[in-house]
């Protein structure tokens, strides 16, 4: 593996193996993959780090896109992993997941935070020993009052809701570019405000 120094490294969380492709708590992966096929890159799989990864250049910089090989709740290793294999701050990562406590659809980007109860950004959270990382959640809505949370984010979305994931792909996608070319700030005046801008 190359250990060179890159500029961003964007991780999309979710868990490994075809029974949870399309779950809702695999958005992260559905982002990083989405924003990979833009680029043409194929993922390649690194033991060292426990993740698949390939790396694609935006407005010039060197980006590090990564899917953990770990499951969600102990997605700290491989995330810590990469950040010490590529000599990164934390500032320089992003990491992008599902968030049941935002509506459908709805994206929020922050420079830091609690885990907000999302077993994956615990883990990060715990093996950096820093809450202070970017993080982009999506919502996928809270659980129906009939059905247990943790079913409910290992469930597949609904066909409504496959409808409108391309959509959200793509805004997620251009979430992760900005982040990359104009920072976190700029991100959160944009995207932090879209979906409501749109109601």
């Amino acid at each position: 593996m190359l250990l060179t120094a890159i500029m961003k490294l964007i991780v999309g969380l979710g868990n490994p193996g075809r029974q949870y492709a399309d779950s809702r708590h695999n958005i992260g992966f559905q982002v990083a993959r989405a924003l990979l096929k833009e680029y043409c890159c194929v993922l390649r799989r690194d033991s060292a780090t426990r993740s698949f990864y390939s790396s694609i250049r935006i407005k010039g910089e060197r980006v590090i896109v990564a899917l953990p090989l770990t499951f969600m709740n102990l997605s700290g290793t491989a995330v810590a992993a990469l950040v010490r294999a590529h000599r990164l701050k934390n500032h320089d990562l992003l990491v992008v997941c599902d968030d049941m406590n935002l509506e459908f659809g709805r994206l929020k980007i922050r420079p830091s935070g609690s885990s907000g109860g999302h077993k994956g950004l615990g883990s990060i959270i715990d093996a950096l020993g820093s809450m202070d990382f970017c993080r982009l959640r999506i919502g996928v809505g809270k659980a129906p009052a009939a059905i247990d949370a943790s079913d409910y984010v290992l469930s597949s979305f609904t066909k409504k809701e496959r409808k409108a994931l391309p959509a959200i792909l793509e805004e997620s996608i251009a979430c992760c570019r900005t982040w990359v070319e104009e920072g976190i700030d700029l991100s959160m005046g944009i995207f932090n405000r879209r979906k409501n801008q749109e109601q």
